[in-house]
Parts: C-alpha cells; sequence; structure tokens
C-alpha cells in the first residue's frame, strides 16, 4: 500500500504542481495588483461585518469553518514535515506559496460566492458550481467533485486523526498492546480513535449550522491558545531568533537538503496548510451571507495570512529555535541531527519536542490537546466539502443512502487514519490534496481567460467603496458575468 500510494505521490506532486501552484499565485496577484497587500485594511473590516441569516452564515462564520479546515494538523506536523524532509529553507518557501496563494485563495473564493446556489435551505457552492457554470463543463465539474468526496470523504480525514493518535501516545503513552486484524496496536489509539469518531458522529450528523457554530468558538480558541505558548517559547528565546530567520533565508536558496527539497516540501506543505488553491475555501465562502462576492473573497484571503505566516511561522519557529529537528538525507542518513534517529518527521513529534524543552511536563499534553481541537475541526470541515460536493452530484443523481454512505466512511476512514502509521496516512493526505489543486488551478485559470469574474467583481466592488456607497450591490448581468442566477434573482 505504501509503494502504491508513494508511486502515486511522485505523479501528482512532480515539480509541475509545485510551480504551478507557485506561478497561478504569482498571476494572479499580478492581475489583481497584490489584492492580499492593497486590500489588507478593508480585509479585517470585512471580518467582523455582516450577519448570518436562515439560508447563509456569516462571514467571521465562514471563516471559522474554512479556517477549521485550514488550521490543522498541517500547522503542527507539516511544518514539522517541512523543515525534517526540506531544511530550515522550507519554511521561507512555505511563506512565498501564503503570500501568492493569498490571491489565488480570494479568487476561487469569489467565483465561489458568484456561483452559488441556494438548496433545500441554505447555500451551497464550489468548484463544481463555477466549472459548470463558468466554464460550461459539467464534466469537469463532476470529475472535481468526484475526487473532492474521495479526497475529503476518505483521504484527508485519516491524516487529521492520525496526528491525534500520535500525539496521544507521546503524552500519555502507548498502554497495553492490542492485537488486531491490523496488527498490534496501543490501547491509547485505539481509544482515542473511538472517542474521535463517538463525538465526530454527534456533530456531523447534526448539519452545517452546528458545525458552524462548534468551529466559531473552538478555532480561534484554540488557535489564541497555541499561539500565546509559541509566543512564550519564541519570546523566552528571542536572543535567538535573528539567527533563525537568517537560517531560515540562507537555507532557501542554499539549502542544505537540496534547492528541489526545499522549494518542493515547502510549497507541498504549505498549500496542505493553508489550502489556497486546493478548491476547499470556496465551499465555507459560498455559505456567507454577504453583499458582494468579493466581500467574502477578501475575507478567506485573509484567512491564509493566519493559517501560515502566523500559526505555522510560530511553529517553525519553536521547533528551529530549540533545535528540536532533525534533516533527513537521502537514504537513512541525516544531514541534521539534533534528537534521536526514530523520532518521526511526519508527526507532531518535533513540535512536542520543541514545547517541552522549554516547558517540561507541559509540552507534550497541550500539543496533543491542541492538535485534538485542530484535527477534529478540520476533519468537520473536510465533511461539509465533501457533503457540499455530494449535494451537487445529487442534482442528477439522487440515489438513496448517499449521505448515511459518507458520513459512515468519514468516521471509517478517521478511525483507520488513527490507528494506522504516519507515513501512509500522509501519503494518502497528500494524493487528495494535489488532485484537488491540479484541478482546481486549471480550472481558475480557464474560467479567467473565459470571463475574469473574479477580476470583474473586484473591480466592481472597488469602484463601489471609491464612491463611498453604504449598501453594496452586485449585478453580474451590467458586469458580463453569465450563468450567476443566485445574484440575478437577487437584483
Amino acid at each position: 500500500m505504501q509503494s502504491v500510494v508513494d508511486f502515486l505521490n511522485g505523479i501528482i506532486w512532480s515539480p509541475a504542481l509545485i510551480y504551478l501552484c507557485l506561478g497561478a499565485g504569482l498571476f494572479y496577484s499580478i492581475l489583481t495588483r497584490f489584492v492580499q497587500v492593497r486590500m489588507f485594511g478593508e480585509m479585517w473590516r470585512l471580518l467582523f461585518s455582516g450577519n448570518a441569516s436562515d439560508k447563509g452564515i456569516s462571514s467571521f462564520q465562514a471563516l471559522a469553518v474554512s479556517l477549521s479546515g485550514r488550521v490543522g494538523t498541517g500547522n503542527i506536523a507539516g511544518v514539522a514535515a517541512a523543515i525534517g524532509f526540506g531544511g530550515p529553507g522550507a519554511v521561507f518557501w512555505m511563506w512565498v506559496v501564503a503570500f501568492l496563494g493569498a490571491a489565488t485563495a480570494y479568487v476561487e473564493s469569489t467565483l465561489g460566492q458568484i456561483y452559488k446556489e441556494e438548496h433545500e435551505g441554505q447555500y451551497r457552492g464550489g468548484p463544481a458550481f463555477y466549472f459548470e457554470k463558468a466554464m460550461g463543463q459539467k464534466w469537469f465539474a463532476w470529475i472535481f467533485a468526484i475526487a473532492t468526496i474521495m479526497a475529503c470523504g476518505f483521504l484527508l480525514p485519516g491524516v487529521q486523526s492520525n496526528s491525534i493518535g500520535n500525539a496521544a501516545e507521546i503524552a500519555f503513552g502507548a498502554g497495553a498492546t492490542i492485537e488486531t486484524s491490523f496488527g498490534a496496536l496501543s490501547f491509547t489509539k485505539i481509544l482515542t480513535a473511538v472517542g474521535i469518531i463517538l463525538v465526530l458522529g454527534f456533530i456531523i450528523f447534526g448539519g452545517v449550522k452546528r458545525i458552524a457554530q462548534f468551529t466559531q468558538v473552538v478555532v480561534p480558541f484554540m488557535a489564541l491558545a497555541y499561539i500565546l505558548i509559541a509566543c512564550s517559547i519564541i519570546a523566552l528565546n528571542i536572543d535567538q531568533l535573528p539567527g533563525v530567520i537568517s537560517m531560515i533565508l540562507a537555507d532557501a536558496f542554499t539549502p542544505m537538503a537540496g534547492f528541489g527539497a526545499a522549494i518542493g516540501w515547502g510549497v507541498k506543505r504549505g498549500v496542505y496548510s493553508n489550502e489556497a488553491g486546493q478548491g476547499t475555501g470556496p465551499h465555507a465562502a459560498a455559505a456567507a451571507e454577504v453583499d458582494h462576492p468579493a466581500q467574502q473573497g477578501l475575507v478567506q484571503a485573509f484567512s491564509v495570512y493566519i493559517d501560515t505566516l502566523f500559526v505555522c511561522s510560530a511553529t517553525a519557529f519553536m521547533i528551529l529555535i530549540t533545535g528540536a529537528y532533525n534533516v533527513h538525507g537521502a537514504g537513512e542518513a541525516f544531514l541534521v541531527q539534533n534528537i534521536a534517529a526514530d523520532i518521526a518527521a511526519n508527526s507532531p513529534a518535533y513540535t512536542q519536542a520543541a514545547v517541552e524543552k522549554v516547558l517540561p511536563g507541559v509540552g507534550e499534553p497541550f500539543i496533543a490537546l491542541a492538535l485534538f481541537f485542530f484535527s477534529f475541526t478540520t476533519i468537520l470541515a473536510y465533511y461539509y466539502i465533501a457533503e457540499t460536493n455530494l449535494a451537487y452530484l445529487k442534482r442528477t443523481i439522487n440515489l438513496p443512502g448517499l449521505d448515511f454512505l459518507l458520513k459512515a466512511g468519514l468516521l471509517a476512514a478517521t478511525f483507520y487514519g488513527a490507528i494506522k502509521t504516519a507515513d501512509l496516512a500522509w501519503g494518502l493526505g497528500d494524493v487528495g490534496v494535489g488532485l484537488m489543486a491540479w484541478l482546481n488551478i486549471v480550472g481558475i485559470l480557464i474560467i479567467f481567460f473565459m470571463a475574469k469574474p473574479a477580476v470583474k467583481a473586484l473591480k466592481d466592488y472597488e469602484a463601489q467603496r471609491k464612491a463611498g456607497v453604504k449598501d453594496y450591490t452586485f449585478d453580474p448581468q451590467k458586469l458580463g458575468i453569465k450563468n450567476a442566477e443566485f445574484w440575478e434573482k437577487k437584483k
């Protein structure tokens, strides 16, 4: 299984996808005149404006749902893997893909808003919807929807639960070993897996409103607690921070693990973490109740900053300041070895070791708790995304029991991921992320060359903002944007 997964990732995550992610981000940054910088103040204002309705969630709730998908194990274990396999310079490339990816996030999330639909009393939207309406290619929309259901429903949840299981085992010990059909498993991992799926089942059977209500409370609280711990560790070692930043910048261009490794791992884990271009953000963006599509696009662009430039950087600084990392070379060799060789880079162990060095007795259980909330809310976001794409398919083929199969499949994948090895779980997750990124980035580029709807929406919003209007409106027909039925009816 591992060899098959590695083979698939070798094809999917070829240099072509790495440079496609960076190139698309640069392309949209130039086209929008670096909207991620120019409109930063407006992003902050919009974050706390707007209210929920019976059919849609507020901008902040939509941000919380998308952040719950972005702020997950990628911020803790993913950063560790980027450093462990790509060297400290990989962190710089995570920053680059986040900065450029913010423009991509604006485009895809604005498209999600423009082409959203009202479905069974709530707003639905995402790449499948805008591929059908903006591209006019229903077959491409179907491919994306099926790939997303497979990725978010069955491949990606296991990455999150795997990190929870590994962190719990490191923090509380393995306990007794139990022989199962999956091999010898620790009692701690089994107990953790059962606990996750019991709570997860209760929430996902409650619908998107319950998911939004849960994430808008948990994500900001847990992210704040994590940031406070990280900032405390950095402050206690502030004299080392300039040297760490210098090491990251130097290694980004003369990398110890090879230039390709630094870029490759930085972009791969950067995309995994902030999801810009992956096509997940537009689903939550489409569910928001806003006056103009560009507003939610700007809010979603801001979420990339929170995820990578803030949370991921905090993790990286903790690991590098405390020296709690190794850098893998070819084969079994290490280019840098600061800690035991058997500590897996594809796990939260580096981050736990970093916090434990400064706060003995606190680091391991705290990171385990943080990972539980971060990863758990990410699984909830995955379910919402998979459910949205299933709703899209059901417009054509509405077979009974599909919703239940998705829920049961996601719970099974979550349980399986919690008890399996980290390398296999991450490998399966990378397959899912890579497939979605290929389809979504190529699709939004085609849409741009066909009609430029996201750029037209931005210009329209800026024109209204410059005119000082109090109540923003969006008229797609006036802008030459076709098939935006929701906004046409609203107008």
